[in-house]
């Protein structure tokens, strides 16, 4: 994961986390890159409804008509973090890692990530995951690096 920091530091961008179920893991991973601190604005775990909504500006209304793992609340946490950090990138996770809490609608190992980027653009992405908490949470960090580096590209386009 270190070309996607080295990225970041290359093109002078910023970074910055809001993480539920991955719970630091996407901030940890980013700052375990000598030179880390160069990109790497701040991160937030908003493990609550109540964080999200205080640190990231999540809607109340968001949170009750979809839920804190949907499309809706990645998209709001990834476009939070980012207006509060300044940064060029916001990042965000949000998920069931299990083994509990999963339901038939929304199973153990549904994530979704998202990055906020640009002039108000977010990608969204829907991850369906395998394993046990660990797994998922290190799989979700994954993807959510790899759905960084992608968004580093548009812009770059």
């Amino acid at each position: 994961m270190s070309e996607v920091i080295n990225r970041l530091i290359d093109g002078d961008y910023t970074v910055a986390t809001a993480e539920s179920c991955t719970g630091g893991m996407i901030a940890s991973t980013i700052v375990d890159v000598p030179g880390a601190s160069d990109c790497f604005n701040e991160g937030y775990i908003t493990y609550s409804n109540e964080a999200k909504m205080k640190n990231l500006g999540v809607k109340d209304s968001t949170l009750m008509a979809h839920g804190a793992v949907s499309v809706e609340t990645a998209t709001e946490m990834a476009k939070g973090v980012r207006a509060k950090a300044k940064s060029d990138f916001g990042l965000s996770s949000t998920g069931i890692a299990g083994p509990g809490g999963g339901s038939p609608k929304k199973p153990v190992g549904l994530v979704y990530i998202a990055c906020a980027y640009g002039d108000n653009k977010c990608v969204v992405k829907e991850l369906h995951l395998k394993g046990n908490r660990t797994t998922v949470r290190e799989n979700a960090t994954k993807e959510a690096l790899l759905l960084l580096e992608k968004c580093i590209y548009k812009v770059e386009e």
